[in-house]
């Protein structure tokens, strides 16, 4: 709840208030699918940095983005479950 009000520029109260369950799960199966916050700014570092590295790597086995993400445990992918979600709640359809 905090990640979504700072990326909403609200308050946790604020968003209790107005924001209905519904909206609050479609929410949390959108980040499970399309990542906001600190966890997409480590992505885009790992991509850059992993690039850097192999340009600069002479042999062995290239470095995976994986090598440079800070995490202690690697992250689970986005469940598929969520992906079913979304689409069940807009039909399939694509929006934008």
């Amino acid at each position: 709840m905090f990640q979504l009000a700072l990326a909403l520029g609200r308050t946790v109260a604020e968003l209790e208030e107005t924001m209905s369950s519904r909206e609050l799960t479609e929410w949390i199966a959108f980040n499970a699918v399309q990542p906001f916050g600190d966890t997409r700014a480590d992505l885009r570092s790992a991509i850059i940095a992993s690039t850097v590295a192999n340009c600069h790597r002479t042999s062995g086995t290239p470095f995976k983005v994986a090598d440079f993400m800070p995490y202690e445990d690697k992250p689970k992918a986005a469940p598929l479950d969520a992906v079913k979600q979304l689409r069940a709640m807009f039909g399939g359809k694509r929006h934008g």
